[in-house]
């Protein structure tokens, strides 16, 4: 995902990071080291001392606008200054953050070479063999929340190639960069910050020790700390919401997450369309409300709409193709992916390869769905 995200979803695979490693709690609640987790979490562990340098560090807790944060927190929220002091002067400013998120690649990419990320062999038979590693904990996010294996397979793999794409930026680092060092989404980051904060205080984490993308978007499903606080969940039971190394948490929470934004699963996604209307072509991406009725645009000669019932809201995409435009009638569910992320060719690239991937797998993919 990019770095243009909502705050309701992750920050992406375009940033080139997964997160690789946090503290989990113990069924009786004691802290547990975060490099005790097995091989793949310590090597993190090491990455992160390691871009831990001096030589970067920026000292944020001697700014007076970080002074000023720190007071909210512990007025706010009970922190202990001290802690946050040492958290502070030990948080380092990137450079990199700030230079890659001023290039996403939806700002730069059109639609026919930003597919070809998405949509490759690669993809696609990685989805079909994490389908079937995982078929028994794809099939119960099903039934539990009604999101189809596919799009859990292809959120996790458009995010991080199915957990194989590790994260280079402390977390911290990266979110203190964001809310000190970018003013542009100041508020937004300082606000994931906090979200950040409490989460280490919940999970009894050692807030260095958590590797992401430059966004600071974590695990599997690449969640920013205030999806991982409001959706991530224990899907087997063990006691800890693991969406770092437990790929069964790491499907339930994406799956939980797509049902809390409202997936219903019935029906099409998106549709390609014709179109016979100049002011309808100029108010394509428009925005990502579906506003539209699927009436009038029927009666302004949109075709290829098929049987959704005319009260249906959706709301039109133009898309650049090596070939010129092409047009997309996005409906609900349609809107429900862009609210992982906050782009139109992320959506429809989550759509496409989830539909290549059921295909593969050997089952039908459901018609323009």
């Amino acid at each position: 995902m990019n770095a243009t995200a909502a705050p309701n979803g992750s920050l992406g695979l375009l940033a080139g990071s997964e997160f690789s490693g946090a503290s989990k709690r113990r069924h009786c609640g004691a802290p547990r080291r975060w490099f005790e987790r097995g091989p793949r979490l310590a090597a993190a562990a090491a990455l992160a001392l390691a871009l831990a340098s001096p030589a970067a560090s920026a000292d944020y807790s001697q700014r007076s606008a970080v002074q000023d944060y720190m007071d909210e927190l512990v007025a706010e929220h009970g922190f202990a200054r001290e802690w946050l002091q040492h958290i502070f002067a030990n948080a380092n400013k990137s450079d990199d953050v700030l230079a890659r998120i001023s290039r996403p690649a939806e700002r730069a990419l059109k639609w026919h070479e930003y597919r070809r990320i998405f949509i490759t062999d690669k993809r696609i038979d990685g989805g079909v063999a994490f389908w079937r590693e995982h078929e028994a904990a794809l099939r119960a996010a099903r039934d539990r929340f009604g999101v189809g294996e596919e799009i859990v397979v292809a959120i996790i793999g458009v995010e991080t190639l199915y957990g194989k794409v590790l994260g280079s930026h402390r977390v911290l680092d990266a979110l203190a960069t964001l809310a000190f060092d970018y003013p542009r989404r100041a508020a937004f980051f300082k606000g994931q910050l906090t979200e950040f904060l409490l989460l280490a205080r919940e999970e009894n984490a050692d807030p260095f020790a958590f590797v992401g993308s430059y966004a600071g978007a974590m695990g599997y499903g690449q969640f920013i700390p205030s999806s991982y606080r409001a959706y991530a969940v224990d899907f087997d039971d063990d006691g800890q919401r693991d969406i770092w190394s437990n790929e069964t948490d790491a499907i339930g929470s994406v799956a939980n997450y797509f049902a809390e934004h409202g997936w219903r699963g019935v029906g099409p996604v998106a549709l390609p369309v014709r179109m016979v209307n100049a002011e309808l072509e100029a108010a394509a991406n428009a925005g990502l409300d579906p506003t539209l009725a699927v009436g009038d645009l029927r009666a302004q000669g949109v075709t290829g709409i098929g049987a959704v019932d005319d009260a249906e809201r959706a709301a039109l995409y133009r898309m650049e193709t090596e070939r010129g435009a092409e047009f997309w009638l996005g409906l609900h569910d349609f809107y429900v992916i862009t609210r992982y992320n906050r782009s139109a060719m992320y959506a429809l690239a989550v759509l496409q390869l989830s539909q290549a991937i059921r295909e593969r797998y050997g089952e039908p993919a459901a018609p323009s769905a």
